[in-house]
């Protein structure tokens, strides 16, 4: 077994490898950007490096960086969690040329199985069904009208590297070809830096039923049993659950079986999950996660088996000592996202601090998360804060516990999509285990989110922090500060006393994020300068309309120029924060008289993106 393993991610994630890292007696190692100083997995590991600027998910990509950390810190191993770097193959590839062992399964492998067209053939041969559709990517949009043609509106085009609905665009119509082709390329190299996209045919009402694979370097295959993600919106997974209840025991063999076929075709090691869509009793393959997912929780709950803990064995070389047999399947799980988002306002991402952080527990109750209560949690990185994980004797028993857990559940401070879980517990279709993919999008009623949302949200989600336990720092008082300093970029944590010194203020709430002068409509914005990194002033001119941003994020697109007549509600750029796309409008419309950003910047809240005269 390894000694010592960098965790090259952030969040729960990173937290719940090293919980299993520590479980085997093997130490950890946490990297995080400037706006992760303080978070809860840098916090929990033994020793942690700092890789990057602040605002920028990209310090978590930045492979060179990551495998400098790793030597720094005399590491063993790299575990990539999910997201980010999971799924690189290049990465993996560096890893594995260096000392470093990757723990994942090989980059061949990931090529092979990452990319959706070559996964479909390599399913095809191994006899597993799969979605009508190509085999090979497309280039144009007369491909995409080819295919339409022959197999019917609508149609998907999938990014060959996408996931979790990135890349990912249907179209019902020929004149939408063009269009969704560009956007689903345009996401395919944002996130997965490969604009390769392919089409397949389009399934109305289907299931989203996975199977949890974990494969040894010993030609060993075991399936752990499926889950069914099928309650999704905008094609993210909310809620998930193990077993499915939309699977009859013939089917669940024959689905679990042919997942164990498709990875011992692809010479696959280590943990992955083989998704498939269920229609009508039939099942087709649709991509393999080559990497461990958010959702494998209710698989170790229903199985016992610590997923995790076992891809580090893996990796270290050891055998799976189990058969197929062995795995059973006991009782029932369900996990619920819990995401900083306002379900009220089509799951937008919500911003804030934690002012009131109190999960539940009791039996069958389990929570990953990495954060406590007065943790701030910012726009950089995806919603998800947390996880709540029921497990129970079966299903009925699982959401009668739900309801208990999610209502004990208290945050305060940011908008959370709690209220609209506990909505799913009153909900016939959900209860039953009658949803498909498109539920959430297509046929729930909106009002009941938003009266969910205004029966058990936040009393008041903006409201400030409190100010503290009132300790005036007298000459009697001994005051305790602690300090994070770098040292050439390892992180330590130093705590110091000193009598008669005033309360230390939260380093997060004075001066953490800069001024905020000059935003929502001031005279200056600052934005990175290319050429020393430093920030530079730019100018807003003119009293007309600014249209800022509503959240910290990423420009993926910018559709106005200076010049160009606007009309109200017209979108002049499109912002990605939290891994959603949003449009950013006009409320009036007039003539652009300066656009402040460009196509790849960030951006704070408030900031002036476009003025309108």
């Amino acid at each position: 077994m390894f000694n010592k393993v960098l965790v090259a991610n952030r969040g729960e994630i990173a937290l719940r490898v090293m919980r299993a890292c520590r479980d085997l007696g093997v130490r950890t190692v946490a990297i995080y950007s400037d706006a992760d100083k303080h978070a809860g997995h840098v916090r929990f590991a033994d020793e942690a490096y700092n890789v990057g600027p602040a605002r920028a998910a990209d310090s978590y990509l930045d492979h060179e960086a990551v495998i400098e950390a790793g030597r720094k810190a005399g590491a063993d191993a790299v575990h990539p969690g999910y997201g980010f770097l999971a799924e690189n193959a290049e990465f993996a590839r560096k890893v594995e040329m260096s000392e470093l062992t990757w723990i994942g399964p090989s980059a061949d492998a990931m090529e092979r199985l990452g990319e959706k067209t070559k996964a479909r053939s390599l399913m095809q041969e191994a006899d597993v069904p799969v979605v009508p559709g190509t085999t090979e990517p497309v280039e144009s949009a007369a491909e995409v009208k080819e295919i339409a043609a022959e197999y019917g509106y609508p149609v998907a085009i999938k990014a060959e590297g996408g996931g979790g609905g990135r890349g990912l665009k249907v179209v019902r119509s020929e004149d939408e070809v063009e269009s969704q082709l560009e956007t689903a390329q345009r996401e395919g190299e944002a996130y997965f830096d490969n604009a390769s996209v392919y089409v397949e045919k389009y399934l109305e009402a289907p299931r989203h039923v996975e199977v949890q694979i974990l494969a040894d370097e010993h030609g060993n295959v075991r399936h752990l049993g499926e889950r069914d993600c099928s309650l999704q919106r905008r094609h993210q997974k909310v809620i998930e659950e193990a077993p499915s209840p939309a699977l009859d025991a013939d089917l669940r063999e024959r689905i679990g079986e042919a997942a164990r076929r498709g990875v011992s075709e692809a010479d696959y090691t280590n943990a992955g999950t083989v998704e498939f869509l269920v229609e009508d009793g039939e099942f087709y393959f649709m991509e393999v996660n080559t990497r461990i997912q958010v959702e494998h929780t209710v698989t170790e709950e229903v199985t016992g088996i610590d997923v995790v803990k076992w891809q580090l064995r893996v990796a270290a070389g050891e055998e799976l000592d189990f058969s197929q047999d062995d795995v059973e399947i006991d009782g029932h799980a369900i996990e619920y996202r819990i995401n900083a988002e306002n379900a009220a306002d089509e799951f937008a991402p919500a911003t804030g601090t934690l002012e009131t952080y109190d999960p539940p527990g009791g039996i069958g109750v389990r929570v990953d998360d990495a954060v406590r209560q007065g943790d701030e949690i910012g726009g950089d990185y995806d919603s998800m804060i947390a996880k709540l994980i029921v497990a129970a004797g079966d299903r009925t028993e699982c959401l009668a516990r739900s309801e208990r857990a999610l209502s004990e559940f208290e945050i305060e401070g940011l908008a959370t999509i709690v209220p609209f879980h506990r909505l799913m517990l009153t909900d016939e279709a959900f209860r039953a285990g009658e949803h498909s993919t498109k539920y959430l999008d297509e046929e729930l009623d909106r009002t009941r989110i938003d009266r969910a949302v205004e029966k058990w949200g936040s009393a008041d989600a903006s409201a400030g922090s409190n100010d503290g336990d009132g300790n005036d720092g007298g000459d009697g008082d001994m005051t305790e500060r602690e300090f994070t300093v770098e040292v050439n970029g390892k992180r330590f944590e130093v705590n110091l006393e000193e009598r008669g010194a005033p309360p230390v203020p939260d380093l997060d709430a004075v001066g953490n994020g800069g001024s905020t002068a000059g935003r929502g409509g001031g005279a200056t914005r600052s934005r990175p300068d290319e050429a020393t990194g430093d920030d530079a002033e730019v100018v807003v001119e003119g009293d007309g309309e600014r249209v800022s941003a509503e959240m910290q994020g990423t420009i993926l697109s910018v559709g106005v120029e200076e010049g160009e007549e606007v009309a109200a509600g017209d979108v002049v750029c499109v912002l990605e924060a939290m891994k959603m796309e949003n449009d950013v409008v006009t409320e009036r419309g007039g003539t652009v008289t300066q656009v402040l950003i460009e196509e790849g910047d960030s951006v704070d809240m408030d900031d002036v993106l476009v003025v309108l005269e």
